[in-house]
């Protein structure tokens, strides 16, 4: 396919990938959890939205991961369309 990025293309050409109009139906998610690895939803906390991509996901996460803490979440894992890519990952920075 011309015109898109390389990864849109390869996605194109798999039995994988679903398209609405001209992109992959994908939505990058954060669960949100506690130590204990239980998903938690606190009301005080940036509200999960998908992204387009891992990269923005990512970057939101780094945007974001001290509200999530102080509002309670203590982990989180990222999902592809509800499939878990990595995780869990502590919101604690490291000693």
């Amino acid at each position: 396919m011309r015109g898109l990025p390389r990864q849109l293309d390869r996605a194109a050409g798999s039995s994988r990938g679903r398209f609405v109009g001209s992109l992959p139906a994908m939505a990058w998610t954060w669960r949100y959890e506690d130590t204990a690895g239980t998903a938690v939803e606190p009301s005080e906390a940036p509200a999960g939205e998908p992204f387009p991509t891992q990269s923005d996901a990512e970057t939101w996460l780094g945007e974001n991961w001290r509200e999530l803490l102080s509002a309670g979440v203590e982990q989180v894992t990222l999902l592809d369309s509800g499939r878990e890519v990595y995780g869990p990952m502590s919101l604690r920075p490291a000693d």
